[in-house]
């Protein structure tokens, strides 16, 4: 069965971070790890923003961009394009209002791109999105 990787889980694959050591043993483990493009696109925003603020060197960050492509073009990655429709999809999930649970609008449509590949296992850092993704009744992965 698929892991989905969502941005904040894939960031510390780049950046070491507390739970960066885990976040490695828990993909490590898995046969398949999906990512989408807003995923990878997310990743090079932070790394060029990183960049802009003076945190990295043009130079860093131009390596750390072939990092992450080279780790998403090596087992056990799966790199997807962000399926069509995928905003739609993300919109059909916030009924009934109310009922459903929120998150931020990217964090939604990585929830959307799992629910249209059919992924329905997601590692993530961030409590907000894992809590709407719960809702959904998506499994849930931790590196806490």
């Amino acid at each position: 069965m698929s892991l989905y990787l969502d941005t904040s889980c894939l960031l510390k694959l780049l950046f070491a971070e507390p739970e960066s050591p885990k976040t490695s043993r828990l993909l490590a483990a898995e046969p398949e790890v999906v990512v989408s493009s807003l995923a990878r696109l997310e990743a090079l925003v932070q790394i060029q923003g990183r960049a802009a603020g003076g945190v990295l060197t043009t130079r860093s960050a131009a390596t750390l961009a072939r990092m992450l492509d080279r780790t998403l073009a090596s087992a056990p990655f799966k790199l997807v394009n962000t399926p069509t429709g995928v905003d739609g999809v993300a919109a059909g999930q916030l009924f009934p209002f109310g009922r459903s649970v929120h998150c931020r609008t990217l964090d939604r449509l990585h929830l959307a791109a799992m629910q249209a590949l059919d992924v329905r296992r997601l590692l993530t850092n961030d409590e907000i999105q894992a809590r709407a993704a719960a809702a959904l009744g998506f499994e849930i992965l931790r590196p806490r």
